[in-house]
């Protein structure tokens, strides 16, 4: 089975600088350093600029930063700039509140197949205990077994087993069924030219939600299969508030309907990118 040689994170923020330092330096400390970093940046201020600078000069991996003007919730557009940014030919979607542990390349690496996206899963983080990680730099992905245990005793991580780093077989994560439900893309790997081949997250989605999910509609069109990445992918997400939900129904009744006529194309995307304005 043939995994990918060159990996490129996109690393998607918007003005929670605290918390990207924090995912971004559980990258620097990974048992694989084989890959790059694309900060793809939705409108931050200036404090995000100056993380990003501090993180740059410690970086042990090729770091690049790619900002857009803020015009509201536009993932999607920022996630098709970092692609656009990257050289991996497999490409690692991971949002700036999502901690990655220490084997997380590698494990994504072991799991990369041709002719699947890998969904990764999350482990979710109190309010409490979120603030004492960014607070006091406690990095998370050194925690010890026994600290993650008394973590979710406390009710500060909402699973057990994955925690304490229990890991499935890389055996039996695929199969003939498939469904675009629970799948994130804070968590996500796609081959680069699966994705040229839809034109990538489409950006005529407005507002949060579901932007993930019709990627992975159209993916899954154009013959790309699911492969597990539970119990052996896991990131801790960091809490924070909800972002607001107006356009959740209509964008995921969207997802319903080209799920049905299955659709493949994005209607702006990566190409648009490429094509001067009219």
């Amino acid at each position: 089975m043939r995994h990918a040689q060159t990996i490129s994170v996109v690393i998607t923020t918007y003005n929670r600088p605290d918390a990207l330092e924090a995912v971004v330096r559980a990258c620097f400390v990974q048992n694989d350093k084989n890959f790059e970093i694309i900060i793809a940046d939705d409108g931050s201020t200036a404090n995000t600029v100056a993380c990003v600078e501090r993180l740059a000069a410690d970086a042990p991996v090729r770091l690049r930063h790619v900002w857009q003007p803020d015009e509201g919730f536009r993932a999607a557009m920022a996630r098709n700039r970092g692609t656009l940014a990257a050289s991996g030919e497999y490409i690692i979607f991971l949002d700036g509140d999502c901690v990655p542990q220490r084997d997380f390349i590698a494990r994504h690496r072991a799991l990369s197949q041709p002719g699947y996206l890998v969904s990764g899963s999350r482990i979710l983080m109190s309010e409490a205990l979120t603030r004492r990680v960014l607070q006091d730099g406690i990095d998370v992905g050194a925690a010890s077994p026994l600290t993650r245990l008394r973590w979710r005793l406390h009710g500060d991580l909402n699973k057990t087993l994955q925690p304490l780093g229990l890991r499935w077989p890389d055996a039996g994560r695929t199969s003939r069924k498939f469904s675009w439900r629970r799948i994130k893309s804070c968590n996500l790997a796609v081959w680069r030219s699966d994705l040229d081949r839809v034109n990538g997250f489409d950006e005529s989605f407005t507002g949060w939600g579901h932007e993930d999910s019709d990627l992975v509609v159209r993916l899954f069109h154009s013959g790309v299969m699911r492969k597990d990445g539970a119990f052996a992918t896991e990131v801790f997400h960091l809490w924070h508030r909800e972002a607001q939900r107006d356009q959740e129904t209509s964008n995921r009744n969207v997802v319903l309907e080209r799920a049905a006529s299955k659709v493949t194309q994005a209607t702006i995307g990566l190409r648009e990118h490429a094509q001067p304005a009219a």
